[in-house]
């Protein structure tokens, strides 16, 4: 995806991502540049692809769908701030700071929070912003917004299932096994 004379911004689904998209939206409506929305993932991270079924294991592309839709859902109400603004999805399958960095050798300029949603509470600059600030081949610009990140907590969801309780193959969060999900029903 070309990301030449857009804002790419790094959101993650944190509160301080959003508050990254915000400012980048107010940057674009100014400028009348285009706002390259990024989300990095890997399997462990992504959300559970519609085509995932037990025993089957959905193509990388299924699951870089899966968090598109999943950026496009968590940053809806934001972008509905800025409707002037043409706003673009990727997903980056890889780790955020080495695809930030990579976007931004065509970028105007990239945009992050001070921290995502891993992490180790009281950290007030995460390894993301930090590597972006000293590797990006454009400007930087860390939103700060107005929660403290040396406050915040690790609040990343590995996968969507678990908030569920339980998947449709009959295993539970606990990793047990509800009797019978596997037996033949013919």
């Amino acid at each position: 995806m070309s990301t030449q004379h857009a804002i790419v911004v790094g959101h993650d689904g944190s509160s301080f991502s959003d508050d990254a998209l915000r400012w980048a939206l107010r940057w674009a409506a100014r400028t009348g540049l285009e706002v390259v929305l990024v989300r990095s993932w890997s399997i462990t991270t992504a959300p559970r692809p519609t085509t995932a079924t037990a025993g089957y294991v959905p193509p990388l592309a299924d699951y870089a769908e899966a968090v598109r839709e999943r950026l496009r859902a968590d940053t809806a109400a934001l972008r509905e701030t800025a409707p002037e603004v043409v706003v673009r999805f990727e997903a980056a399958h890889g780790a955020a700071a080495n695809r930030l960095v990579a976007l931004s050798e065509q970028a105007e300029l990239v945009v992050v929070g001070p921290r995502g949603r891993g992490g180790f509470r009281g950290l007030v600059l995460g390894s993301v912003a930090e590597q972006v600030s000293r590797h990006a081949h454009c400007p930087v610009v860390v939103v700060r917004g107005n929660a403290d990140p040396a406050d915040a907590e690790r609040t990343m969801v590995l996968d969507s299932a678990f908030e569920d309780g339980a998947f449709e193959d009959g295993t539970v969060e606990d990793g047990t096994v509800e009797d019978g999900a596997f037996e033949d029903e013919t």
